[in-house]
């Protein structure tokens, strides 16, 4: 599980990084906080990180029941897949929105992964 908690760390990480270029963006494009629009640019730095926040309530749970009742080497190799993916959204978001897709699939679908192999594994642990 060890491997699973170093994956966490890094998403948690990212996330805070995440909330930083929000805060600069806020700062460069004069978007004064509690002001949630105005420059589309850091419209889309917020966005990135409120999207984000969404996909880890399902990220963060999945990855710990499939590291724990399945396979944590698996759990950490696929759940790297997320803030590497959350990278790529973050890059292709702020450059062009429609693009976004590119990031969002693979770390959708590692979550998805995680997701249906943790129940899987507990099903398999009741049986």
């Amino acid at each position: 599980m060890e491997y699973v908690a170093i994956v966490i760390l890094i998403t948690l990480i990212e996330y805070l990084v995440f909330g930083i270029l929000v805060g600069m963006a806020r700062g460069k494009y004069n978007c004064p906080a509690p002001a949630t629009s105005g420059d589309p640019i850091f419209e889309r730095y917020y966005r990135v990180q409120i999207n984000t926040s969404e996909q880890l309530l399902v990220f963060l749970p999945a990855i710990v029941i499939y590291g724990y009742y399945g396979n944590p080497m698996i759990a950490a190799g696929v759940g790297l897949v997320f803030p590497i993916a959350r990278l790529v959204y973050l890059q292709a978001y702020v450059a062009d929105p429609a693009k976004r897709g590119r990031g969002f699939l693979p770390g959708f679908l590692a979550t998805a992964f995680l997701l249906i192999g943790g129940l899987v594994a507990v099903v398999q642990t009741l049986l």
